[in-house]
């Protein structure tokens, strides 16, 4: 990947370092990680839902994910994706650990935070892009937390919230990835984070699969 700054437009469908000539995810250059945060927002249920299908048994990885809900009613998704992966899913509590095997979602209302000792906090601090939780917020803490073993996913979301979080995961060494502009139901968010740094990876929601796949293995392995 070139390492000049590019228009957001140029990059929609570039190719990325770490891909086979196939287009496919190259699994010798998929480092390890101990933890994933994924944001989204506008399309983000669907697109979670299509990133996490039936992924393989037993699953090891921490995955924490922000996706924007009205702050004024009761979030329903960690029912709705219980029911869908073969991983524990629940809604994240102020203090609790961040669990291997688990799919967290921050709670409406409130921004998630990840604390250095692995643990999260909440806060009812003032909305971030007009969005409380924050993606920014959850994605920077977890970059201070992790450092270079944390990976980054970035998906569909009509604002700029997450752009500065997955630019301060890629700044702490971290992987970074990006739903492919051109596949997002919102294409706004991922070309907002791809105008502000230049993720390792921009791809469609399948490649991202697949790169989540491997980040398990990669994991487990060690």
């Amino acid at each position: 990947m070139a390492t000049h700054r590019q228009s957001p437009a140029a990059r929609d469908t570039e190719p990325d370092r770490g891909l086979l000539e196939d287009g496919e995810v190259d699994p010798g250059a998929v480092r390890r990680v101990d933890a994933v945060v994924v944001g989204a927002s506008a399309g983000g249920v669907d697109a979670l839902l299509r990133l996490t299908a039936a992924l393989p048994t037993p699953w090891h990885l921490p995955l924490v994910a922000v996706l924007h809900l009205p702050q004024d009613r009761e979030s329903r998704l960690a029912d709705i994706f219980s029911h869908r992966l073969p991983m524990a899913v629940c809604e994240a509590r102020d203090k609790a650990q961040v669990a291997r095997g688990t799919l967290h979602f921050a709670p409406p209302g409130y921004h998630l935070f990840i604390e250095t000792d692995h643990h999260f906090s909440l806060s009812c601090e003032p909305p971030v892009h007009f969005s409380r939780p924050s993606i920014d917020l959850l994605m920077t803490s977890a970059a201070d937390a992790y450092g270079p073993r944390l990976a980054g996913l970035l998906l569909t979301g009509a604002n700029e919230d997450g752009a500065r979080g997955l630019a301060d995961i890629g700044a702490a060494g971290g992987l970074t990835a990006v739903q492919s502009p051109v596949e997002a139901m919102a294409p706004q968010m991922p070309r907002s984070a791809l105008a502000l740094c230049q993720p390792d990876y921009v791809l469609p929601l399948a490649q991202l699969r697949r790169l989540l796949i491997l980040l398990d293995a990669q994991h487990h392995a060690h």
